[in-house]
Formats: structure tokens, C-alpha cells, sequence
């Protein structure tokens, strides 16, 4: 674990941090849907609806600037313009004991890979319900201990920004389900120790890693709220925590900006 100043200021920077309403790399931009409109993509891809609206997954690696989606309406194909704005991302520097973690030797490369295939199988999953009509939790309550983008570095080897939200707590500590779905994975993996997929359906998938314990089992349909495992350090982890991730349309985002994004979708339907 981190010295107690380092975690404060974590949790100083997490709340600042804050989820922002205007589109950003690795954000939400949340559109309302035109009346008649369909088929609508952004980069080519199918984007997420919730009736009214299509909440766009923003790749972490876009440039500001201008950027549009498009949608067909009245027999032709119409395009909506939008602005995403800078952000910075700031740096983690983090140490690993097991070195096999950070460069894992021959042997455990066909395993990696293997893994990685599965996974990227999931996230192009796109059942046609989706389970999210209550909006999202957040799985464990604790000290958020890594934000989502930032720039990290194993052992002072440069690696991907962090995909996912850190939070730490006691191990042991239950992990529930942010929304409903279909657990679709629920295995061990190399670096993400004891791992739950959970499929929410049109593109959305929620991950949860380095559990102690797994509380469900691979096709179980799952609640909001529900028990799915423990807090642990399985995995790459230098302490118990839960790392948790958010993919909508296979990019992943900010779990925090998306959270607020579709609870502020619900809500606006609810009233």
C-alpha cells in the first residue's frame, strides 16, 4: 500500500477529479437522440442507447478537437458535430516485486496471449438487452488508490494508462455488481489475478479483478448490488484492492464519468 499522504491526496485528486460533463479522451459524450433517427455510430461503430439517448464511448487516445457521430433520418444519412476538450492525464510510478509480472518470462507468454484473445472476444459481445434500466453503483466502497488514464510505469517501464479505477479495501471485503447482466467470464488470469466479466448488453461490460474469492459462476445472470466476489491481491496487485473497469462498445472509459453519465440518463427518463 501507498504511504498514508500519498492515499490522501488520491482520494483529494479523485474528488476533484469529479466526472466532467463535456466530452473528453477517455469521457462520455451523451447525445439526444433526434426523433426518427437510427442506426447511429460513431468511428464506424454502433454506439450505446438507452431510449432517448446514445451515450458515445470517447477513446482515451483521441485528440481534442472536433469530432462527429452520424445517424440516418428521413432516408438519408445525417452527421452531429461536437467538441471533445483537453485533458490532462497525470503519471503513477508503480513498484512490483515479482518481476514476472512486469516482463513475464517465455513460458507465460502463450497463457497471456490466450487470455488476451478471450477477452477481446467478450468486449466485441453485443447482446441485444441491456440490464442497466437502475443505472450503476459502485461495486466496493473504499480509497480510490489509481484514477482511470493515468500514465503508468511498472519497475520505470513505461506501460498502457491505467484502463479501470483502483479501489482499495480490506481483504475479504464483498464486491457487488455495479448493474445487471450475464457474468461471462469468472476465471483466474495471469495479470488480473481472480476476474469477473459481467456483460450488461449493447456493448457494455464491467471488470472486476484480483478478488480473493469468486462468488459466481461463467452465464449466471447477476443483479445490481449483488455479491459477485471478495476483495483480494490476486494478480498483479501490490495490495488488496479491486480494480474496475468500464468497456462500452469495446473502448474503455472513465468508470466514474460513465457511472454519472447514465445515472444522469435514467433519471432524466424517470422524470
Amino acid at each position: 500500500m501507498k504511504p498514508l499522504l500519498a492515499i490522501l491526496l488520491l482520494c483529494l485528486t479523485s474528488i476533484a477529479h469529479g466526472a466532467p460533463t463535456k466530452p473528453i479522451p477517455g469521457g462520455i459524450y451523451r447525445f439526444k437522440i433526434p426523433i426518427d433517427a437510427t442506426n447511429i455510430a460513431y468511428r464506424g461503430k454502433s454506439v450505446f442507447i438507452a431510449k432517448e439517448w446514445a451515450l458515445v464511448a470517447i477513446p482515451i487516445t483521441t485528440e481534442p478537437g472536433e469530432s462527429s457521430l452520424t445517424y440516418a433520418q428521413g432516408g438519408s444519412l445525417q452527421t452531429h458535430n461536437f467538441t471533445i476538450q483537453p485533458h490532462a492525464y497525470t503519471e503513477q510510478h508503480i513498484t512490483i516485486k515479482n518481476e514476472a509480472l512486469v516482463s513475464p518470462p517465455p513460458e507465460a507468454q502463450k497463457r497471456i496471449q490466450r487470455e488476451s484473445a478471450r477477452q477481446r472476444g467478450l468486449y466485441a459481445s453485443h447482446r441485444p438487452e441491456h440490464n442497466v434500466t437502475s443505472g450503476f453503483q459502485l461495486p466496493l466502497t473504499g480509497i480510490t488508490t489509481s484514477l482511470f488514464g493515468h500514465k503508468r510505469f511498472f519497475n520505470g517501464q513505461p506501460r498502457n494508462p491505467h484502463s479501470g479505477l483502483d479501489i482499495a479495501a480490506d481483504r475479504g471485503t464483498p464486491i457487488v455488481a455495479a448493474g445487471g447482466g450475464v457474468v461471462t467470464l469468472a476465471d483466474e488470469l495471469y495479470f488480473n489475478g481472480n476476474t469477473i466479466f459481467i456483460d450488461h448488453g449493447r456493448g457494455l461490460i464491467t471488470m472486476y479483478c484480483h478478488m480473493s474469492k469468486l462468488e459466481v459462476v461463467e452465464n449466471e445472470r447477476v443483479s445490481k448490488g449483488q455479491t459477485i466476489g471478495l476483495v483480494g491481491a490476486t494478480g498483479r496487485a501490490t495490495g488488496p484492492h479491486l480494480h474496475w473497469s468500464v468497456s462500452l462498445n469495446e473502448t474503455r472509459v472513465d468508470p466514474k464519468i460513465f457511472t454519472e453519465a447514465l445515472n444522469q440518463t435514467v433519471n432524466s427518463q424517470a422524470n
